[in-house]
């Protein structure tokens, strides 16, 4: 007899909902209006500023649709700014705002304080594993 609960698939998708329910916690906590999806976006334009929204979907492995919202409520909230790329009339080209660097900043340093809780009860070694065989996962499966 199987095993849900054993099974990648089942753990990958219970993992995903304790991230992001730890991810929307801690951010509320620290007054952040902020979602997993939105910090990606955001982190991906500071990556390269000016990248195009194709660019930045690919990157955080979304969809241009999804991503096309995700950027309609960074550009209302005023964190980034989105003008038509000289090079490519087509293309939107994609700029932090003053107010998304500093969101981003803060962000971060929340990010990095959840990716400890996440993974808290591992050592080091162990979630250097568990990272290599994520990506390794999601290598095998792009998109």
């Amino acid at each position: 007899m199987l095993q849900f609960n054993t099974m990648p698939g089942h753990l990958v998708r219970r993992a995903h909902q304790v991230a992001t329910a730890i991810f929307v916690e801690q951010m509320t906590k620290e007054g952040l209006d902020i979602t997993p999806f939105q910090f990606a976006a955001l982190s991906a334009i500071q990556m390269q500023p000016g990248l195009d929204q194709a660019t930045a979907a690919a990157w955080t492995a979304c969809d241009r649709a999804t991503m096309g919202g995700v950027l309609d409520r960074l550009v209302e909230k005023g964190l980034v700014l989105r003008q038509i790329s000289d090079k490519d009339r087509r293309a939107r080209v994609l700029h932090l705002t003053d107010s998304g660097r500093a969101i981003l900043q803060k962000a971060e340093t929340v990010a990095l304080a959840i990716q400890d809780s996440l993974t808290q009860g591992l050592n080091p070694q162990e979630r250097d594993i568990l990272v290599d065989l994520l990506q390794r996962v999601c290598d095998n499966h792009p998109k």
